[in-house]
């Protein structure tokens, strides 16, 4: 427990908050714009809604799961916590890796969750703040 505990204050010291630009420039150059049929702008908008661009953001459900990350990957589904009951870790990483500046892991968890049934709608916040609306601001003046 000990270390997991330090894995994770070592996870929150390298974190990182980006800004609208400098994220949009970042999924970009790893192949999110058009990722499962969806444009930069909704995984912008998806990312600003759920973490405000903060890959050390976590968020704690009712169910006892946890929300990890700038994509607010949750721990029952796709990442192992080592508290979450029944995590299936559909990612196979740890949740702690989805709370650091390097945003690979993260990026990777994210087209593994697009590729399941529930696709982007994973999300609730997409389906809330992004679908079917003009998105063309979040990554309006971004120069990509």
């Amino acid at each position: 427990m000990k270390a997991l505990l330090l894995l994770l204050l070592v996870a929150v010291a390298s974190a990182k908050v980006f800004n609208r630009c400098e994220w949009a420039r970042v999924l970009k150059r790893n192949g999110m714009d058009g990722y499962g049929g969806y444009s930069l702008a909704n995984w912008v908008c998806l990312t600003q809604w759920e973490s405000s661009y903060n890959t050390a953001a976590t968020n704690s459900n009712r169910n006892g799961s946890t929300d990890y990350g700038i994509f607010q990957i949750n721990s029952r589904y796709w990442c192992e916590d080592h508290k979450t009951p029944r995590s299936s870790n559909g990612c196979g990483i740890q949740c702690s890796e989805l709370l650091t500046d390097n945003v690979s892991v993260a990026i990777r968890c994210a087209k593994r969750v697009i590729r399941d049934p529930n696709g982007i709608t994973a999300w609730v916040n997409w389906s809330r703040h992004c679908a079917n609306r003009d998105l063309s601001s979040y990554t309006a003046g971004c120069s990509l």
